[in-house]
């Protein structure tokens, strides 16, 4: 019988890439978010009438929604990754 060994993601290495997951998910997020103001002048206005708490609002709905959605997607890929070794 194989003995079990611990998962990656509970390594300081595996926390370390999971941040770096969380990182770039939250650069995505502020990528898109500029594009989006960038590309479409009604989001722009938007966030222009709505003053400073909307333009906050928006950006940190969307650099949660994907620093989230990326360390969940890093998660799985370690943990498949840990399965194939």
């Amino acid at each position: 019988m194989r003995a079990r060994k611990s998962s990656d993601l509970i390594s300081p290495t595996g926390l370390i890439r999971l941040m770096t997951h969380a990182m770039m998910g939250a650069a995505l997020g502020l990528t898109f978010g500029l594009t989006l103001i960038l590309s479409n002048p009604a989001v722009a206005s938007l966030l222009d009438h709505g003053g400073s708490q909307a333009a906050i609002v928006f950006a940190l709905t969307l650099v949660t929604t994907f620093a989230i959605g990326a360390t969940l997607t890093g998660a799985v890929f370690i943990l498949v990754e840990d399965k194939q070794t």
